[in-house]
């Protein structure tokens, strides 16, 4: 049964590191929460290692970059593992050939395209029109307020050709400020839905877990999975990804799901013990905010 705690420092103590989810958690999309920040700063400074693991599809030096913005200062985390570098490295490898149909927002996904040293003889990819491409690469809606539906013929298109669809972004939507915004799991999902093949690479998939694990043992190569502590506000990606790699977690759940689990300062027990059992989620723990 998940336990509700009142702090991170009531558990936190039992390990070495911690895999941080950012939108909902530790910032809106527009600021950070001054209370999440202390959190991850106190922690740091008692020897633990924060790894943020994001579903951006922006490289981690580009998240960095988003972070200052958002006042999340350096000392809140030692590094970042997105599903945009896991992405990126798939393309680059040929996953949905060489010439793409990209989905996003190109002033701000243009670095998702930028060459991965890593990669030993990549592919070149070129953007084409969707009748020219041999794969999709989404990075988002090209307008995040739409309804994804508005992709559906583009999608019978592409499903017929055959082609796959690499989600930089398993997220369905997410809550920048006031507002709530679709992303590239919605497209994903209904790209699948329609018989299409899609391929992800973030949460709750196993790749982006892979590359959080690689960049904590560029660290600490000794931390065992018993060791880390998943924290997220989303229960089919953060808290379901946590699950499926056997590390434990701790929802927020006054993100995505603060209706749901009527919270305000703290879950409602009741409630949030029906929103669990009605997503099949099993969260090691639960708070109202990360603090």
């Amino acid at each position: 049964m998940t336990q509700i705690v009142t702090t991170l420092s009531e558990v936190s103590g039992r390990y070495k590191a911690l895999f941080v989810d950012l939108w909902g958690c530790v910032h809106n999309g527009i600021t950070a929460f001054p209370n999440a920040v202390a959190a991850l700063q106190a922690y740091r400074q008692r020897g633990g290692i924060v790894v943020l693991v994001t579903n951006s599809p922006k490289p981690r030096v580009g998240v960095a970059e988003q972070l200052e913005i958002f006042n999340v200062p350096a000392d809140a985390y030692d590094t970042i593992a997105t599903s945009g570098d896991s992405a990126r490295a798939a393309m680059f490898t040929g996953a949905v050939g060489e010439k793409v149909y990209f989905m996003g927002e190109w002033r701000r996904d243009e670095d998702f395209f930028k060459p991965l040293d890593v990669i030993h003889n990549p592919v070149e990819i070129t953007r084409v029109p969707l009748t020219e491409a041999e794969g999709i690469v989404c990075c988002g809606p090209f307008d995040p307020m739409a309804d994804p539906s508005v992709n559906r013929a583009d999608f019978l298109y592409a499903k017929q050709k055959g082609l796959k669809l690499l989600c930089a972004n398993p997220d369905i939507v997410v809550d920048r400020g006031e507002n709530r915004e679709w992303c590239a799991g919605s497209l994903a999902k209904l790209y699948t839905e329609m018989g299409g093949e899609s391929l992800y690479f973030g949460k709750p998939y196993p790749p982006i877990y892979d590359l959080a694990r690689r960049r904590l043992a560029a660290i600490d190569p000794n931390i065992a999975d018993s060791a880390i502590l998943a924290i997220g506000d989303g229960v089919l990606t953060d808290i379901a990804g946590a699950m499926g790699e056997d590390i434990d977690s701790l929802f927020i759940s006054g993100g995505l799901a603060a209706s749901e689990t009527k919270t305000a300062h703290q879950p409602d027990p009741e409630a949030l013990s029906s929103y669990l059992s009605k997503e099949n989620s099993s969260p090691t723990f639960s708070i109202g905010q990360l603090r």
